[in-house]
């Protein structure tokens, strides 16, 4: 079964001056990955609040992230395809999103639309239960990219048959 692509960002913040520093993809079928991203130059807002949540200082950024025309590019090769991606924070995600390709100089191949488009009002009733119980039964880590897309993936996948 083909699910959904999600994806997920991690940031250096919320609200002015935040930008991306983390984005996970859980792909079609499965399988999923994530990048650090490097902070380009003029990026400078640092959230120790939002670093307590993810974990990932900008000191590691600046040593093992890669440079956001790379990650642009990677995100292209991997969606254009699909043509689609989804968000459960849209407005957040679609915001970094759209910093990282003006910084890259590129365009988006693909549309990031919210995750609440495809879900069924009975999906929706249960999701938060639904994602807590896949969290601790898969002990995923919350608040990386990747395991945070994939857990999103798994709960739509979960929530499918619900009525």
């Amino acid at each position: 079964m083909l699910l959904p692509t999600l994806l997920d960002i991690e940031a250096s913040g919320f609200g002015r001056g935040s930008y991306p520093i983390e984005i996970g993809l859980a792909r079609a079928d499965g399988s999923r990955c994530a990048f650090l991203i490097q902070p380009a130059r003029e990026w400078t807002h640092w959230d120790p609040k939002a670093e307590l949540l993810h974990g990932i200082s900008r000191a590691r950024l600046m040593r093992e992230g890669r440079p956001p025309v790379e990650v642009a590019r990677w995100l292209n090769d991997e969606l254009a395809a699909g043509g689609i991606a989804y968000s459960d924070s849209w407005g957040y995600d679609n915001t970094w999103l759209s910093l990282l390709f003006d910084q890259a100089g590129m365009l988006p191949r693909f549309r990031l639309e919210a995750l609440r488009r495809i879900l069924s009002e009975a999906q929706t009733e249960c999701w938060a239960r639904i994602k807590a119980r896949i969290a601790e039964r898969h002990d995923i880590r919350r608040h990386r990219a990747g395991d945070d897309a994939r857990l999103l993936q798994l709960t739509y996948k979960a929530t499918l048959n619900v009525e």
